[in-house]
């Protein structure tokens, strides 16, 4: 007797619960991923970076260091179809506005308390000054133009 008024519980159950017919076909939301990590850009907004291709293409980026990683090895990503042009240009994010900015002339934290989307990782700010204010609550061990920025570098923050 349960059996029966359990099944006839589900049946009912399942019939009342299909308001439209299946079609067959499932979507699957597409997720932007960073092209080096493949992170989901949406988890770190205050960390995004972007890069501007020759043919007018935007490249999103989780983070300083991992554009850094393509701008330096772009011929490896166009070898593997990972990117569709050379990059033209490079903004990054001012930490505390938000603001977005040439990366050229934007100036970089090292050594903060402050951990990056994929661990340890340069913090972009608009000026020096900026910088500063953000050392004296979150720490930081050098302050460095765009100019400093170098593979060692890069390879150092990613093995950390």
């Amino acid at each position: 007797m349960k059996k029966n008024y359990l099944g006839l519980l589900l049946v009912t159950g399942i019939l009342f619960a299909q308001d439209t017919p299946f079609t067959g076909k499932i979507t699957q939301l597409a997720q932007k991923l960073d092209p080096t990590y493949e992170i989901p850009l949406n988890q770190f907004p205050k960390w995004h970076c972007e890069a501007i291709l020759k043919n007018g293409e935007k490249v999103e980026f989780i983070s300083v260091k991992s554009m850094m990683q393509v701008y330096f090895h772009q011929k490896y990503f166009e070898k593997h179809k990972l990117l569709e042009d050379d990059i033209q240009s490079l903004y990054v994010k001012d930490f505390i506005s938000g603001q977005k900015i040439d990366a050229k002339k934007a100036v970089y934290l090292f050594g903060s308390r402050t951990i990056g989307p994929h661990g340890d990782d340069l913090i972009p700010f608009s000026s020096e000054a900026n910088a500063k204010l953000f050392i004296m609550k979150n720490g930081g061990t050098k302050i460095l133009p765009y100019e400093k920025l170098t593979i060692g570098l890069m390879r150092y923050l990613d093995t950390e």
